[in-house]
């Protein structure tokens, strides 16, 4: 008995702990870094709102044509605009004005849009681009885009369509804030592009 060792020892079995400790996170194999919801937890699907709601029931029951007719409508109300006001003849601080412009005096990436605008619907393109030579650059693109978008939506026209690559979009954006930065340079030839 002396030299014997215990090896076990006879104990009643402990019942289980109703509240086990948590067990420390786990990394790999996780529901956060998969992405997927825990299991069995249902989320109740959002309601819309009044106003969401009538906004799709108009959209559903309207034409085809009614969205494309809209935007249309929007860029004849822009057009109209510039015609009407004629920014030609107004002092570039005049109201309404670019907040960029008033509070620093610097041209903002759009300023000279509207005159450009206005000289492109009198065909002067010279001065539109002396204005905004990146917006008269885009017009014939964005132009494209919109007849081949309506064209589909509206009479189901499978027109060309202008494929441009994020790469190409990334470089006019790049180019365009490069040419906002330039023309508010007060230096030579720089202070040529100052609106």
């Amino acid at each position: 008995m002396y030299g014997e060792r215990v090896t076990s020892v006879d104990r009643p079995a402990a019942a289980p702990d109703p509240h086990p400790p948590a067990e420390p996170h786990a990394h790999h194999g996780s529901h956060a870094e998969h992405g997927a919801w825990p299991a069995g937890v249902a989320y109740p699907p959002v309601e819309p709102d009044r106003f969401t709601r009538l906004v799709l029931r108009l959209h559903a029951r309207a034409p085809r044509w009614a969205v494309p007719l809209a935007a249309l409508g929007c860029v004849g109300l822009g057009m109209a605009y510039a015609l009407l006001s004629d920014p030609t003849h107004s002092d570039p601080d005049a109201r309404p004005t670019c907040l960029l412009k008033l509070t620093t005096g610097l041209d903002c990436p759009g300023c000279g849009g509207t005159r450009a605008l206005w000289y492109v619907l009198h065909a002067d393109l010279p001065a539109a681009a002396r204005h905004h030579f990146l917006f008269v650059f885009s017009l014939p693109f964005l132009a494209w885009l919109f007849v081949s978008w309506a064209g589909n939506r509206a009479f189901g026209w499978r027109l060309p369509e202008l494929r441009i690559s994020p790469k190409v979009i990334g470089g006019f954006l790049a180019l365009w804030l490069a040419f906002s930065v330039a023309r508010n340079l007060p230096w030579a030839p720089f202070t040529s592009l100052y609106v």
